[in-house]
C-alpha cells in the first residue's frame, strides 16, 4: 500500500514560484513512477509531469516546460517529490495532486494511488 500526501500550495502572484512536495509512505513506493497532475475548476483533470522511478527520466506537459522541474529524493526510508514551479501564472491555478504508478504514463488512469491535493492559487 503507498499513501501520498502533498503540501506546499498557497496564495502567489503571477511571476513568482512555489514548491510543491509529495510525501511518500509505503516500502513499494521506490517501484513506482510519480506523477503530477492538476485540476481546474470545470476541467478535467490533467497531467504536469511525471518522474521515473530513479529519477532519471522526467516528463512535462508543453505548457510548463522551462518553468516546472520535478525531482525525486528516494531516501532509505521516506521518498519525496517535489515541483518546483516557476514564472508561474493565473493559468497554473488548480488543485495539484501528486500519484503513484507502476508504468510511466501521461493518463491519470494508470495511476492507482493518489494524494489529497493542494490548491496552488495565482493572481494575476
Amino acid at each position: 500500500q503507498v499513501q501520498l500526501v502533498e503540501s506546499g500550495g498557497g496564495l502567489v502572484q503571477a511571476g513568482d514560484s512555489l514548491r510543491l512536495s509529495c510525501a511518500a509512505s509505503g516500502r513499494t513506493f521506490r517501484m513506482h513512477t510519480v506523477g503530477w497532475f492538476r485540476q481546474a475548476p470545470g476541467k478535467e483533470r490533467e497531467f504536469v509531469a511525471a518522474i521515473s522511478r530513479s529519477g532519471g527520466s522526467t516528463d512535462y506537459t508543453d505548457s510548463v516546460k522551462g518553468r516546472f522541474t520535478i525531482s525525486r529524493d528516494n531516501a532509505e526510508n521516506t521518498v519525496t517529490v517535489y515541483l518546483l514551479m516557476n514564472t508561474l501564472k493565473p493559468e497554473d491555478t488548480a488543485v495539484y495532486y501528486c500519484a503513484a504508478a507502476l508504468i510511466s504514463s501521461r493518463s491519470a488512469r494508470r495511476y492507482d494511488y493518489w494524494g489529497q491535493g493542494t490548491q496552488v492559487t495565482v493572481s494575476s
